[in-house]
């Protein structure tokens, strides 16, 4: 029994990961950096707009892409607990699915 029970959990599990991976999300910060990512927190691209930023200013450069990588790492897991909580209720027995917030 629990055997099957963890085995069914096993799956749900991977069956999240790959739904988190198709998943993609962007964020742009100040018009000049867009981050897409996937909700399991993969950085896929990063693009730079360079008519919108001083290229030779490495230093704003850094700030932006430390500031917008964040922001878009928060993004993914603000959606990745959303997904998380709906699945824990799809798993509980009728009646607790309320128990996360759902």
């Amino acid at each position: 029994m629990f055997d099957q029970l963890f085995g069914d959990m096993q799956k749900k599990q991977e069956d999240m990961k790959n739904k988190l991976a198709s998943i993609t999300l962007e964020h742009t910060i100040d018009d000049t950096i867009t981050i897409s990512l996937n909700a399991n927190k993969e950085i896929l691209n990063i693009s730079i707009h360079e008519g919108k930023i001083d290229l030779s200013d490495t230093e704003q450069l850094e700030d932006l892409l430390v500031v917008g990588l964040n922001e878009a790492l928060q993004k993914a897991e603000e959606l990745q607990i959303k997904e998380s909580q709906s699945l824990l209720g799809d798993m509980l027995p009728g009646g607790l699915d309320n128990l996360f917030g759902k």
